[in-house]
């Protein structure tokens, strides 16, 4: 089978940079030191929340166990300045460590063109954790590769964290299949689709 399964999350919710930004707290690493890099606590809940909807085929087949997990490199500075961030990888570590599979890291924000020239390659199931201004812009166009999606935003919201993109492509070079689900994990999740707030 060449069958590709691909899920595209968010990193989980951070510190606010701004005051007008939702306050989720402070960022805390993994041992509960402040860490402005890190996930918030809600983030952190939103990573366990993952391992449950990914890691136990408890929620149905619309969420497959992921056989594959990618992440932005936490120690890579983006092409575009922003600074380095644990998030991506720390959203993703519990459900990795339940599913006995190494992370790969080895792409940064800003290197979206090779991360999705690798994803296309792949079969199986594959979720990946990113930042979200870089999956409205890069690498959501780059996987359509001109191929009209319905309900493919062109953005991410800014305040969503809570948003699994679905893509399934039945063999190599076939036409996708595409969705927006929205599994409401914690209190305050919607299932309004991406694409209608700021990003």
């Amino acid at each position: 089978m060449s069958n590709l399964t691909l899920l595209i999350i968010r990193h989980g919710e951070k510190p606010p940079k701004k005051p007008e930004d939702f306050n989720y707290g402070e960022g805390v690493d993994a041992q509960g030191g402040k860490d402005p890099k890190s996930l918030a606590v809600r983030g952190w809940q939103r990573a366990g929340a993952w391992t449950a909807l990914f890691g136990f085929d408890a929620f149905g087949p619309d969420y497959p166990k992921p056989d594959v997990i990618y992440a932005a490199n936490p120690d890579q500075q983006g092409n575009n300045g922003d600074s380095i961030s644990r998030r991506p990888l720390e959203t993703i570590q519990p459900l990795a460590d339940r599913l006995h599979i190494a992370p790969n890291v080895a792409y940064g924000v800003g290197q979206e063109d090779s991360l999705v020239n690798e994803l296309k390659t792949l079969t199986g199931t594959v979720l990946v954790s990113w930042e979200h201004k870089m999956i409205g812009k890069q690498i959501l166009p780059r996987l359509a590769g001109g191929q009209r999606l319905p309900n493919l935003p062109a953005k991410w919201d800014r305040d969503r964290f809570d948003v699994v993109l679905r893509f399934d492509r039945a063999q190599d070079g076939a036409a996708w299949r595409f969705r927006q689900l929205f599994p409401q994990l914690l209190a305050g999740d919607s299932n309004r689709p991406l694409g209608l707030g700021e990003d």
